[in-house]
């Protein structure tokens, strides 16, 4: 199918220029962004409730939302779904995290980043209304409900048709389920986040279940028996219809090179197929985030050739990403034991046999030795690295390891000097891969190393 439709930025303004005027404030604003992680995680809805009652509630005004949840594969199917409906001429908000290189990634009308003037603007007209919930004597919201509340207002106040929302952690209890979505996502449930999830799938996905609502669509990949009982049950609860990828839909007929993937979009329960779509994300996990998309925009009656342009034209960057041929440097954020059996498994299917290098860091909350398990045997050798976060912890006992696994390593604390050392040592090694993976924190400095991105400001 021919795939005419263009997908036009919103609203475009010189960048430079905003940042020329607005640079300080905006370093003050993040400043200030910064300062409300000192809050840490801490779940719950009754902070952003209270909150956006003195914003006057601006999340239930018109914006029609899609909540994206589950533990691997929310940015990529948000990131599928946006572009579908910026395909479909749909004024499309989009908010994600964590952000690659700028904080204002996580908020994007049509594709388009907010402005440092607007971000600045709608954070010191925040700032009263946290003072007054101080003053109430109120628990002070996180960083993460003062984030999604700014982007409820901003898309509200910008008019937007559809709102993508991604979860930040969980379900149930995220500051994002204060919306009443038109459809909900679960995109899988693993172990991931134990502390504050629960300590097996099943726990894990009643609280992701808490996205599914009354009378709205819900859709899965999740194909674990156990989950999809809960998910099932939670469904059966509320009265929401539930459809699971493959029973109600399917791919088939998939193929790839590396650059693309192809596939037939099987509507199960209506008797369609979509032929011949089309999505430049790698992977067979990439299908299934597709898959959902395509589901989920059907059943917002979104026109088929907005759904093939949209799938055409979507990106994800630091997922499966080649960002060079000539050496092979791969980047791909996976955090996690799902995370590294997807990326093993795609190395598997694209890139079998090779000799591989990887620079390596992953946060000490993270199960290292269950996911690394799955990676380390496709690995000849390793660079260790410290990720920038205050959950770094042990760092260098990653080493060990890797030691385990019998894949010699070196530690190399910074990130940047951690990818030289990996692009070093795969040229001495004659590898035909530089593997980068790991905590997306991570992932972000080396892929800012590489690609020569300037620093958020």
């Amino acid at each position: 199918m021919e795939k005419q439709i263009e997908l036009k930025p919103y609203n475009t303004y010189d960048d430079n220029l905003d940042k020329e005027q607005w640079g300080p404030q905006y370093a003050a604003a993040l400043r200030f962004l910064e300062d409300c992680t000192k809050f840490g995680i801490n779940l719950g809805l009754g902070r952003i409730e209270r909150l956006l009652q003195l914003m006057d509630e601006p999340h239930k005004a018109g914006v029609k939302y899609l909540h994206i949840g589950g533990t691997n594969g929310k940015g990529s199917v948000s990131a599928f779904l946006s572009a579908i409906l910026r395909a479909a001429e749909q004024k499309c908000a989009l908010f994600s995290s964590p952000h690659l290189h700028s904080y204002r990634e996580r908020y994007r009308i049509n594709g388009e980043m907010i402005s440092r003037g607007e971000l600045v603007a709608q954070i010191e007209r925040i700032k009263p209304l946290l003072a007054q919930m101080q003053a109430e004597g109120a628990e002070q919201p996180t960083e993460f409900e003062v984030s999604t509340a700014l982007a409820l207002r901003y898309f509200n106040e910008r008019c937007v048709d559809y709102a993508v929302m991604e979860v930040g952690m969980g379900g149930e209890i995220d500051s994002t389920n204060v919306i009443l979505p038109e459809l909900s996502i679960i995109t899988n449930v693993a172990m991931d986040h134990m502390d504050y999830l629960g300590h097996n799938p099943a726990e894990i996905a009643a609280v992701k279940s808490g996205i599914i609502k009354a009378g709205r669509p819900a859709f899965t990949a999740a194909a674990d028996a156990e989950v999809l009982a809960v998910l099932t049950d939670k469904a059966a609860a509320v009265g929401a219809p539930l459809y699971v990828l493959g029973r109600d839909f399917a791919v088939t007929d998939a193929v790839h090179d590396e650059g693309s993937q192809t596939f037939t979009f099987c509507y199960l329960r209506k008797g369609m197929e979509l032929p011949d779509l089309q999505i430049s994300l790698l992977g067979a996990h990439q299908l299934n985030n597709a898959a959902l998309a395509v589901a989920a925009a059907l059943e917002l009656g979104i026109d088929v050739e907005a759904i093939y342009a949209g799938l055409a034209a979507a990106r994800w960057p630091g997922r499966l990403e080649v960002v060079c041929d000539e050496p092979m440097i791969v980047l791909d954020g996976a955090h996690n034991t799902a995370g590294m059996q997807a990326l093993s498994a795609a190395i598997r299917e694209y890139w079998p046999n090779r000799k591989i290098v990887a620079v390596l860091g992953m946060l000490a909350d993270k199960e290292r030795r269950e996911a690394l398990q799955n990676l380390l045997p496709l690995l000849d050798k390793a660079v260790i690295c410290r990720v920038p976060s205050y959950r770094a912890g042990d760092w260098e006992s990653l080493g060990e390891v890797c030691a385990e696994f019998g894949v010699p390593y070196e530690l190399v604390e910074e990130v940047p000097d951690a990818v030289d050392a990996g692009m070093v040592l795969a040229a001495e090694e004659n590898a035909d891969m530089l593997l980068i993976s790991g905590s997306l924190y991570m992932l972000a400095d080396a892929r800012a190393h590489l690609l020569g991105v300037a620093a958020d400001e």
